[in-house]
């Protein structure tokens, strides 16, 4: 077992998936990253997975990084992006890793990770989720005002071509400032991370592909395991930023009723970036679910940051 992360590549539906590695646990634990985000998003919870007996594995998901990015936005409907989740885990398993699943997300990352929960595609022991709703009650609540002046962005999205454009502009400017725009504390988004994320959204067919997760899943019918969820059965543990400014914390309310094994904290003075604002806390909740002891709460938990 290593805390070291590595990358590698990992065939899977028939894409290449640029994949961050942690451990060599025989559990699997995946963690699914959001927009305009990257595998680099999970930097500072590979290795709690590493230490807790898992081989942790965080792709670029399709169209991110130097993952596989099929053109044309029918490429980037749900049912490709939970079959990639399926193929990833079955990939885990041929490289030997045979232990139970805990899936992780966060934002987009979640909504893939919701649809494979309520589809059932893979068996799971464990379901993680960060600041992305159960989608039932994201559909209640995005027919509200309050929630659709935070949601604009989806919508702007749908028009071709402008949205890359304006993006992109300025060396991806605009990527750089939704995190240290949103964040609380923006000293957890220094240059060099800003960076990284301007230069993902850079590469070539990238931005476009970022977009077309928005163009293919919005403007039709939701999938009926939306709008008539099955009640989910896996444990889940939900970590949600409060001031998160793309999505109302109003949106948790109910979860509890929708899963059977529900745990679900809270952190005050948090941006939608949760687990990269908040590493300690995140980590030290996610420690504790893993153990089976009591989940703190986000006030008790004495965080060290290093001088």
């Amino acid at each position: 077992m290593t805390d070291e992360i590595q990358t590698a590549f990992v065939e899977a539906n028939g894409l290449n998936f640029e994949t961050d590695m942690c451990g060599k646990g025989e559990k699997l634990a995946l963690l699914l990253h959001g927009f305009p985000e990257s595998k680099f998003s999970w930097r500072h919870q590979l290795p709690v997975f590493a230490a807790h007996g898992y081989t942790a594995w965080a792709p670029n998901l399709r169209g991110y990084g130097q993952s596989s990015r099929p053109l044309g936005k029918e490429n980037y409907t749900l049912d490709h992006l939970t079959d990639d989740v399926a193929a990833l885990i079955d990939a885990a398993r041929a490289r030997g890793v045979t232990g139970p699943v805990t899936l992780v997300a966060h934002d987009w990352g979640g909504a893939i990770a919701w649809q494979f929960v309520l589809q059932k595609k893979r068996p799971l022991e464990r379901f993680i989720v960060m600041n992305l709703p159960h989608p039932s009650l994201f559909i209640k609540g995005a027919r509200t005002w309050q929630q659709m002046k935070k949601s604009w962005y989806i919508l702007f999205f749908q028009l071709p071509w402008l949205p890359e454009k304006v993006t992109l502009a300025g060396r991806a400017r605009a990527i750089g400032e939704a995190f240290s725009g949103m964040a609380i504390d923006k000293s957890r988004f220094p240059k060099d991370v800003l960076e990284h994320y301007r230069r993902n959204a850079l590469i070539p067919g990238a931005m476009t592909a970022m977009m077309n997760y928005y163009r293919a899943n919005f403007g039709g019918s939701p999938p009926a395991e939306w709008k008539d969820p099955p009640k989910v059965d896996v444990p889940t543990l939900m970590i949600w930023g409060e001031a998160d400014t793309a999505l109302g914390k109003e949106l948790t309310y109910g979860t509890d009723k929708l899963v059977t094994d529900f745990t679900l904290r809270y952190l005050p003075e948090v941006s939608h970036w949760v687990q990269q604002e908040a590493p300690e806390k995140v980590n030290a909740m996610i420690a504790a679910w893993l153990e089976g002891k009591p989940v703190p709460e986000a006030g008790e938990i004495e965080v060290k940051r290093a001088a």
